[in-house]
């Protein structure tokens, strides 16, 4: 039988895996097949930024199904199978489905990205659904051109946060133009909410989204959240909230959580419904700890591994100041791709590590070599070895040592590890 991995290469062949931001192309299949997205029964949620939308987006899919709610979700990219991708009700897509609309794809001859395919795949299957509540879609690396920029009064646009990601693919320099490419094709007939951002690039948000109609909740203006000892305080017009889930580890993934308690509360959900939903938001590859799985048969006992797929360098920050307060021995496992600028990414961790281990991230054409790592690693002062492989990794690092080994730099290279440890 064939696998999911196998059809998705399959995909990969037929459709452009380069990126190529032009909204004509998905525009004209779905004239030509007469499928009018606004008119997709359930409400559109719409989530944007650079980093943490995957936060936010299962932060909302708990509280929302915890809240009796019907969800689909689109996101990107999958961390276990292509499959994961699409969520329908209460389960990913099944590979029947996908295929079959992979194959309708591909006989329609339709010049598409692969991005692109994805995404007409899960409008195909959502077009149709009667019983939805809400469609959760994350949008690409932009949005001004994204495959996703199809809706023209979704419920809700959300911008997470937004830095300097991606400035090759959308051939610019400051974060102004990744601002305007984010922000400034938003809805205006929508109801806009800002997360978090460093001070400046807020200000650059608020002076584009001026002359946008729609309504705007701004986080520290209408909504915040603060740390407080060891918990963490929501607090907006409706008042304070204390927020708890022991599987949720950095305040940057709180920051995302806490967007969702806001718009979810503007939603008419109950305080009591968002904290019984808190613990059972699940960010896979988002500081995961590695408990049970195969993979711990190459550990010992007192060795703890934790995944998180960090690569830009807002959430290589975000990862090295949870990293600081753990008192155990760290030793990384490390993987990123080429345009992610590793020579300043690793820089964060040049004192956080007592040894890195160097891993060319499989199946992934764009990741540095083991090799160039270990340069770059030895350029920062940072002892380190390279590997083979995801298991050869893990043996050159484990011993008898009580400590923590984190693996990180790419959510390709999480899914590798989360692939083995099924």
């Amino acid at each position: 039988m064939i696998s999911s991995e196998i059809y998705y290469n399959r995909l990969q062949r037929k459709f452009r895996r380069k990126i190529n931001l032009n909204l004509s192309r998905i525009k004209f299949f779905l004239k030509k097949k007469k499928i009018d997205v606004n008119k997709i029964n359930g409400e559109f949620l719409q989530v944007v930024g650079s980093d943490g939308k995957n936060a936010v987006i299962q932060s909302l899919l708990a509280i929302l199904i915890q809240n009796n709610k019907k969800i689909t979700t689109y996101t990107s990219p999958s961390v276990i199978s292509p499959l994961d991708r699409i969520f329908i009700k209460n389960k990913f897509i099944s590979l029947k489905n996908f295929r079959k609309l992979g194959n309708y794809l591909i006989k329609s001859k339709a010049k598409l990205t692969l991005f692109e395919a994805l995404t007409l795949i899960y409008i195909l299957t959502i077009k149709n659904l009667k019983d939805i509540n809400y469609h959760i879609v994350e949008a690409g690396a932009g949005f001004n051109k994204d495959s996703t920029n199809l809706w023209s009064s979704p419920k809700i646009q959300t911008i997470t946060n937004i830095n300097k990601q991606h400035l090759d693919l959308f051939g610019v320099k400051t974060i102004k133009d990744i601002c305007k490419i984010k922000v400034a094709s938003l809805s205006h007939n929508t109801h806009i909410y800002i997360g978090k951002q460093d001070p400046k690039v807020m200000k650059i948000i608020k002076k584009i989204l001026k002359k946008n109609p729609s309504k705007k909740t701004y986080y520290g203006k209408d909504f915040k959240i603060i740390k407080k000892n060891k918990s963490y305080i929501f607090k907006d017009k409706k008042g304070k909230l204390k927020l708890k889930a022991n599987q949720i580890h950095s305040e940057g993934l709180w920051d995302g959580v806490a967007l969702a308690v806001k718009i979810t509360r503007d939603l008419g959900v109950n305080n009591k419904t968002i904290l019984k939903a808190l613990p059972k938001i699940r960010m896979r590859g988002r500081i995961e700890y590695i408990n049970k799985g195969k993979l711990r048969k190459y550990l010992n006992k007192s060795e703890t591994l934790i995944l998180d797929g960090a690569h830009s360098l807002k959430s290589g920050l975000n990862l090295r100041n949870y990293l600081l307060n753990i008192k155990q021995p760290l030793y990384g496992i490390f993987g990123i791709q080429k345009n992610r600028y590793p020579n300043i990414f690793i820089k964060q961790f040049k004192d956080v590590f007592k040894k890195i281990i160097t891993l060319k991230i499989p199946n992934t054409p764009n990741s540095v070599s083991a090799k160039k790592l270990k340069e770059i690693c030895k350029k920062n002062n940072i002892y380190s070895e390279s590997a083979s492989s995801v298991i050869n990794a893990i043996k050159k690092i484990s011993s008898k040592e009580k400590k923590t080994i984190v693996t990180f730099g790419s959510l390709y290279l999480i899914s590798s590890f989360l692939k083995k440890n099924n």
